[in-house]
């Protein structure tokens, strides 16, 4: 019998409050406390925030939705330290004790530092951000510390052996990304199973990407199993994955939440035969045609309009892809959202003079402003 490892016995769907249901600029309350009823009833426990979380409303919605309304030990909360904006060491304690405030909590069943990369990593060395939360940790303020990352397996790799405190990561893991040159979901899993440290499992659905899908993606799933939805296939992919803590959705109305506590309150891992038809989705998705762009950014550094032309064209491939026109144009507002909106084109040229792929992309920038503006 293997030892028992953090979170073993969670079960593995947790509830990520990043995109609540909105009432104008609000969170709807009403509904997410049906929301957070349906989805304890079920036996989940596992609520995931964060200080940055809808300007901060995300920590207070936990207080109301979950904190003042079940017994403490019934669910367990995790919450993250904005490493991208911690400036110096002494911004530190008061957005922890923030977080705490807002939750109205005691203590983090699991704490996070948020989102870390090769940069942040650096910073969290030099402002001592493990030291912190390692104190917060003796406290009694923290159970369990760790960190959710963005980047390529080798920094992972670099963090796991410089931080053998860390007891969880969290990484965004889904079928789509298992072997992507950028996301590199399968080599940092694997980095994190060789250090033996647990991993809850954020944008299984890959921000809602994978809940869409083309019409013949969309057939091969149906067509295996009529009474499945199509997201569903998502979550369990990465459930299915061992040493897991739990995989997070962040469900933003009761439909979503619905559907997912259906198939995951008695959860069954993919079998052999399900694990290849999400193979042929795979096979599908990488067959179909998208714009060769390599984000090299070439064309960035000589476009006199400053348009971040790689970024349009994720956008772009999005949508071609995964078949969600909302995800997509939601990626292409973020990407824009300080200027060089693809209709901001003058057709200089300089960019497709730059570009090693020889894309043609004054027409590609026309199709993307249709599509998006």
């Amino acid at each position: 019998m293997a030892d028992k490892y953090l979170g073993e016995s969670i079960k593995k769907l947790g509830f990520g409050l990043m995109r609540l249901p909105m009432k104008d600029q609000e969170i709807d309350m009403e509904q997410t406390k049906k929301m957070v009823d349906a989805f304890m009833e079920k036996g989940f426990t596992y609520f995931d925030t964060a200080y940055v979380y809808i300007g901060g409303k995300s920590e207070v919605a936990l207080k109301e939705a979950v904190v003042d309304r079940y017994p403490r030990e019934s669910f367990q909360c995790a919450s993250k330290l904005p490493m991208f904006d911690i400036k110096k060491p002494e911004d530190m304690a008061p957005i922890f004790q923030e977080s705490l405030d807002r939750a109205g909590l005691s203590y983090y069943d699991f704490y996070l530092l948020h989102a870390l990369n090769r940069d942040t990593a650096k910073k969290s060395e030099e402002l001592d951000a493990w030291g912190f939360v390692q104190k917060m940790k003796e406290e009694g303020k923290i159970k369990h510390i760790g960190f959710s990352f963005h980047d390529t397996a080798d920094v992972l790799e670099d963090i796991l052996t410089k931080h053998p405190e860390a007891e969880f990561v969290q990484l965004q893991i889904n079928y789509a990304d298992w072997e992507s040159d950028s996301v590199q979901s399968r080599l940092c899993y694997e980095a994190a199973r060789r250090h033996n440290v647990p991993v809850i499992i954020m944008e299984p659905v890959k921000g809602g990407s994978l809940a869409a899908m083309t019409p013949e993606v969309q057939k091969l799933f149906k067509d295996a199993n009529p009474e499945m939805s199509i997201p569903s296939w998502a979550v369990r992919y990465c459930a299915s994955l061992d040493g897991i803590v739990t995989v997070l959705s962040g469900m933003s109305d009761e439909a979503q939440l619905n559907d997912n506590v259906s198939y995951m309150a008695d959860f069954k891992p993919l079998s052999d035969s399900e694990r290849e038809v999400v193979g042929k989705a795979v096979e599908i998705l990488n067959s179909i045609p998208t714009i060769p762009c390599t984000g090299c950014k070439y064309c960035v550094d000589g476009c006199p309009q400053k348009i971040n032309i790689p970024s349009v064209f994720t956008a772009m491939n999005k949508l071609t892809l995964y078949n969600n026109p909302e995800s997509s144009k939601g990626e292409y507002g973020r990407v824009t959202k300080d200027g060089g909106k693809a209709s901001d084109c003058i057709q200089c040229g300089n960019c497709e003079s730059h570009c090693p792929q020889h894309i043609e992309i004054i027409e590609t920038l026309k199709k993307a402003a249709a599509q998006f503006e």
